[in-house]
């Protein structure tokens, strides 16, 4: 299993045994780093705060929070931090242990629970080391690998003519009237890759389940995840003569930070991102993480349940204003069609044990919601990354990944088997899991609305699955040649456990 801030990323570590390509590996740049340029964004925490949980109480959508209620709530000894009135959603401090199950029996409350199994940590950063960087010889080398038209990277972007975005880059870069936003750790809008298509207007930060719309609130600060970033340059990287080449290079990217500085992604901050999506006029959102603590959140426990039901209103509520909401199906191999699943992790903020649940009844969340785009990942031969998660009817469609150069090894010019992507201060490194292939069927979505402008929601969903490119299940499935069947895939042609509809098209996205 990969480290806990690396689970809810759903970015993925590569054994160090595997071939040296694929370790993590970064691209020097002349730039100062962003985040040494600018005042992070972290919050203050009051002493009230040392002890308390942070809860979601659920009401009655579109009424705003009734007098009622609100005694209640403060009886109960909780502090509203915002309400969502429009989703019925409101945000609580509270260190009373036993506000969620006083709030569940008032009058008015649908459901109610905690969001996190910790007090309510302090904003502080550390030091996360140093990466390897690539060698100059390295970077003259993929430089002189690029032919006319490509970025000085782009021969190392095995993933591109994978789902035929060098083609599709021939007809359109896509619109400058379509955003993405990236729910994320936060992005970089200073990176030269980012910078030319990055949205301001619709970046903000949400960590605290209220939004901070404060100049680079958006950021990470040093010592913070490089996740966010390298997502939003997979979709929008500019097409500038510089570094590396989006999916979808002529779209606006937007940040919004939900990712605490230890890498948790609480329900009150993705609520807010996707509420604050919803509002901002984003077309589509990727979100590559699960909803902390827990990796699976059960509907027969009270306190899980309200964590369902507060994003789920979030969720829909974005998609009715327009937005396709994409979401990383998760790197533990797990088949999500089973009928158990033993989950290990969660809560991860807390002391985690194994449990047994039914993948149909305990929801990894957004993953696994109502109109959510569901993503595995694929390796630079086209099968099933060795890592993703799978599940016939849970899995609509695939993209590029990533996974281990000696599992699946990419032609040349390039030389790693996982995805080049944008970092913090004017970097590019290597990443894989699937919150990589997330980002690609973002910007194949955002392609699809730039050539289909008046689509909506779900109309760019059904072309993103009409236009995919079948896939056949990969049988048997052996990514590691030991003769044992690693995973089985059931389905068919069209629509399959491992690949869904198939494998997202960029070039059909802008041609059909």
């Amino acid at each position: 299993m990969t480290a806990r801030s690396q689970r809810s990323r759903r970015a993925i570590a590569i054994p160090l045994g595997m071939a040296t390509a694929t370790a993590l590996a970064f691209l020097p740049n002349v730039t100062a780093s962003a985040a040494e340029a600018t005042i992070g964004s972290t919050q203050e925490v009051t002493a009230a705060d040392a002890t308390a949980l942070s809860y979601v109480v659920n009401v009655r959508p579109g009424h705003g929070t009734s007098s009622t209620v609100k005694k209640a709530i403060a009886e109960a000894g909780g502090t509203i931090v915002t309400s969502y009135d429009q989703i019925g959603v409101i945000v609580v401090h509270s260190s009373n242990a036993d506000f969620a199950k006083t709030m569940r029996g008032v009058r008015g409350v649908e459901s109610a629970g905690n969001t996190r199994n910790a007090p309510l940590p302090a904003q502080s950063t550390t030091d996360v080391g140093t990466p390897t960087a690539l060698t100059a010889r390295q970077v003259k080398a993929a430089s002189a690998e690029a032919v006319d038209g490509q970025d000085p990277l782009e021969p190392l972007q095995w993933d591109l003519p994978a789902i035929k975005a060098d083609k599709a880059h021939e007809k359109t870069l896509g619109s400058s009237k379509v955003t993405v936003a990236v729910i994320d750790t936060g992005v970089d809008d200073t990176h030269p890759d980012i910078a030319p298509n990055f949205d301001r207007a619709a970046s903000a930060n949400c960590v605290t389940g209220k939004a901070d719309t404060t100049d680079g609130a958006w950021r990470p600060t040093t010592g913070e995840s490089p996740h966010g970033t390298h997502v939003a340059g997979e979709i929008a990287g500019a097409k500038n003569g510089v570094g590396i080449t989006g999916v979808a290079p002529g779209v606006k990217v937007a940040g919004i930070k939900v990712a605490t500085t230890a890498g948790y992604f609480y329900t009150e901050a993705v609520v807010c991102g996707f509420v604050w999506a919803a509002e901002h006029g984003v077309d589509v959102t990727n979100n590559s993480y699960y909803t902390d603590p827990w990796y699976f959140n059960c509907t027969d426990d009270p306190d899980q349940k309200a964590l369902v039901d507060a994003i789920t209103r979030a969720s829909r509520y974005a998609e009715k204003k327009g937005a396709v909401n994409v979401a990383a199906a998760g790197n533990e191999s797990y088949d999500l069609a089973a009928d158990t699943i033993t989950d290990p992790v969660s809560p991860n903020d807390g002391t985690p044990s194994d449990r047994v649940i039914d993948p149909s009844k305990c929801y990894d969340i957004p993953t696994q919601l109502p109109g959510v785009v569901t993503v595995a990942a694929t390796g630079a031969k086209g099968i099933k990354s060795s890592f993703s998660n799978y599940g016939l009817g849970v899995i609509d469609v695939a993209a590029p990944g990533g996974d281990a150069t000696s599992y699946q090894t990419p032609a040349p010019p390039a030389t790693s088997g996982l995805i080049l992507g944008t970092l913090p201060g004017g970097k590019w490194g290597y990443m894989a899991g699937t919150s990589m292939a997330s980002p690609h069927v973002a910007a194949v979505a955002a392609l699809i609305k730039s050539t289909h402008p008046h689509a909506s929601a779900a109309l760019v969903k059904a072309l993103l699955y009409a236009e995919a490119d079948a896939t056949p299940c990969t049988d048997p499935y052996d990514i590691d040649s030991d003769g044992k069947v690693d995973a089985v895939c059931e389905g068919t042609k069209n629509r399959n456990g491992f690949y869904g509809w198939g494998t997202v098209d960029a070039l059909d996205a802008v041609t059909k």
